[in-house]
């Protein structure tokens, strides 16, 4: 994990590496969790037999399933400890470029993009590349907007 001082020290790295998150497995039960939280549960995510015989030869998480982990990956990749709370304040040019099989790695890479102040802290503009292990393609490439409060 990488750790800065300061919010205020953060924009002479725009453009630089913030961290990287450590690796998750993505199992069927956490697919199926989601499935049931979201009532999306299209076969090629919730049905392992079927989905064996589909396009990815195995279940595939969902992309939203892929998204919805940024914060389980922020937390292990990148800490500011004059920060007292984040908040998550959107996200930008998502996109899911690869797919998820059932079982696989995944890690975020995180590269600072903006910086801006707002009232109590900043907004950060965070690009997040999720790597899937073993591939040479991301998963999912997004950029989170994240407010940090000093």
């Amino acid at each position: 994990m990488r750790s800065f001082e300061h919010l205020a020290d953060l924009p002479a790295l725009i453009g630089e590496p913030l961290g990287d998150s450590d690796w998750l497995t993505i199992d069927q039960a956490r697919i199926d969790h989601f499935a049931d939280a979201t009532g999306d549960r299209q076969w090629i995510h919730t049905d392992p037999q079927r989905a064996a015989q589909g396009p990815f030869g195995a279940t595939i998480a969902h992309g939203f399933l892929t998204l919805s982990l940024l914060p389980v990956f922020f937390e292990s990749a990148y800490r500011i400890a004059d920060v007292r709370m984040s908040v998550n304040y959107g996200v930008n040019r998502v996109r899911f470029t690869a797919p998820v099989p059932v079982d696989s790695r995944l890690r975020a890479r995180f590269t600072l993009r903006t910086w801006e102040a707002v009232d109590g802290g900043a907004q950060l503009g965070i690009e997040a590349l999720i790597e899937r292990d073993g591939s040479a393609k991301p998963v999912c490439v997004a950029e989170s907007l994240i407010r940090c409060y000093t």
